[in-house]
């Protein structure tokens, strides 16, 4: 999205105990030209807000939280997506909520919400006439069908949201003792985690060197719904690396095959490993479960 309004995207690297965008490398990112900054709440697990409206202030830069994983996680008490200047939600259907495809952007900004109104309805003002088109707005307006179920999925959302939270927690416990597994962290602060992933951090050294594509596909065969994640950052993808943008105006200054975050790397490369949204739906007796594949698994390779 940020190139389809021919922006330049800025990438910077991830805190290694959260996955999530890493305060501490935004400043040196920011020039003369920064206009936003995109905090993704990876997972489900509220990124550090504080730190990021502070940065965000002191440069007068927005704030738009991509929350496409993360309904109904919470922020010291506060909702993602309601923190920063607006909040972008997916529907695709992976999601905690989905309706297949589609999703929604909120705010509490009078003008930005009347321009992102128009923007969705192909450029329409409510004080303009049916044909009257003010702005470069496409057709982004939600079916009937697809606000139904989204609404009937909204009235369950928080319960899901609260057993989703607990089984982390629970799980996260289970797995502290583990040898060569390490639960992410959850920060410092006061959050409800939504776990549309659960993600801890794998070391092949305590599973006699096994891979982790290898160790993956035994926890899967063990019955765990999971994955290896991303088989790497953003901008190594070659829509990035061959700057095959099209039409879009992206400075030959930029060179995204110099861009270089070794955590994120590292994380997709040998570290990440993820247990899907629908598997925190479950029991404790599923987490047990989880825990017990992983002890198998380590057993076997160990022994």
């Amino acid at each position: 999205m940020v190139l389809e309004i021919n922006c330049v995207p800025v990438f910077v690297d991830i805190d290694p105990q959260t996955y999530n965008l890493d305060p501490a490398c935004i400043e040196a990112a920011i020039t003369e030209r920064t206009k936003a900054i995109i905090p993704v709440h990876f997972a489900g697990l509220a990124c550090d807000m504080d730190a990021i409206l502070d940065i965000a202030k002191r440069h007068n830069l927005r704030v738009i939280e991509d929350v496409a994983h993360a309904h109904g996680a919470e922020y010291k008490g506060r909702k993602l997506g309601s923190i920063g200047d607006a909040g972008s939600f997916s529907f695709q259907s992976s999601k905690n909520l989905t309706s297949g495809e589609g999703g929604i952007v909120i705010t509490n900004d009078d003008a930005l919400y009347e321009t992102m109104n128009s923007l969705r309805n192909v450029g329409r003002l409510p004080s303009g006439q049916w044909y009257d088109h003010f702005n470069p707005g496409c057709n982004y307006r939600i079916t009937q069908l697809q606000a139904v179920l989204l609404s009937e999925q909204l009235k369950r959302l928080d319960e899901q949201t609260i057993t989703r939270n607990e089984n982390g927690l629970y799980l996260d416990s289970l797995l502290a003792d583990v040898p060569g597994i390490t639960p992410l962290s959850r920060g410092a602060v006061a959050i409800r985690h939504c776990y549309h992933l659960y993600i801890f951090k794998y070391d092949r050294t305590k599973f006699g060197q096994l891979t982790k594509q290898e160790f993956v596909a035994m926890l899967s065969a063990e019955g765990v719904p999971c994955s290896a994640g991303y088989p790497h950052p953003l901008y190594k993808q070659p829509v990035f690396q061959q700057k095959n943008f099209m039409c879009y105006a992206i400075p030959d200054s930029v060179d995204y095959t110099q861009v270089d975050c070794p955590e994120a790397e590292r994380a997709c490369s040998d570290e990440a490993v993820w247990i899907f949204q629908q598997a925190m739906l479950g029991t404790r007796e599923d987490m047990d479960s989880f825990a017990q594949a992983i002890q198998k698994i380590q057993s076997a390779m160990t022994n």
